[in-house]
């Protein structure tokens, strides 16, 4: 006979962020580890900052920089699907791919002498970055809702923004968050360049390996980007999940 398991522990998401924060508040343990594996190094831990004042800052710049290219996105998006914007499609359509094309780096060079070192040129960079995914998903979203809802919405007697704001938006959802998605995901791995330009972000040790030829930040800032990524990828895995039912419903 076998004892059936607890959900919990069989959802990933959760074993993905305690293995995130273990890693990032057990990292300073570890430094006798790196030493082994790594005997020429001096320095085998980096300790310029904590890993966790630099997951929080790398964290913060990725939500701002995603919620400023979604809000950019979706309203391009809305824009381009209703009559009066159709005829620009083509042209945001090619600024947006012009925005991806562009290497962040250019980007932040670019900006740097505008505006300074520090947050703000990584932000421009990632928010234009992440416009491509999160256009063609809403785009595709919107298109994809059935005639027959509109229909209904019209013969309900809503106007065009109730419309919008009621029926083709929400069915859109689960498209749109999916285009959301792709857009942080990629601007976390990203916004590890934004240290090159005076922000601090979980690429600070990166960079500095890099620089100093140190193999071991190299992998811890590594690391714990790509545990922030599995988690950030699972949450919004879970939320899709929960979206696709409520549609189907």
């Amino acid at each position: 006979m076998t004892l059936p398991r607890s959900p919990l522990l069989r959802d990933p998401l959760p074993w993905s962020l305690a293995a995130l924060m273990l890693l990032v508040l057990g990292l300073p343990s570890l430094k006798p580890l790196f030493a082994a594996l790594f005997p020429a190094l001096d320095r085998p831990l980096y300790e310029q900052d904590s890993f966790a004042a630099l997951l929080w800052a790398h964290a913060g710049i990725v939500v701002l920089s995603s919620a400023a290219a979604a809000v950019i996105g979706i309203a391009a998006s809305v824009f381009v699907t209703r009559a009066a914007g159709r005829e620009f499609r083509p042209l945001v359509e090619t600024l947006v791919a012009i925005g991806q094309t562009v290497p962040p780096v250019a980007v932040l060079a670019i900006a740097v002498p505008l505006i300074g070192f520090g947050a703000w040129p990584a932000l421009i960079a990632l928010a234009l970055y992440g416009l491509l995914p999160i256009v063609r998903a809403t785009v595709a979203g919107l298109e994809s809702v059935p005639q027959d809802a509109l229909e209904a919405a019209d013969g309900a007697g809503m106007t065009a923004a109730q419309r919008l704001w009621r029926v083709e938006l929400p069915l859109a959802l689960p498209v749109l968050l999916a285009g959301v998605r792709t857009s942080v995901i990629i601007n976390i791995g990203t916004a590890t360049i934004a240290s090159t330009v005076g922000a601090k972000t979980l690429g600070s040790p990166i960079i500095v390996g890099l620089s100093g030829f140190n193999t071991a930040y190299v992998i811890q800032g590594a690391l714990v980007v790509g545990l922030l990524a599995i988690v950030t990828d699972l949450a919004f895995e879970r939320a899709g999940r929960r979206l696709a039912r409520w549609k189907l419903a």
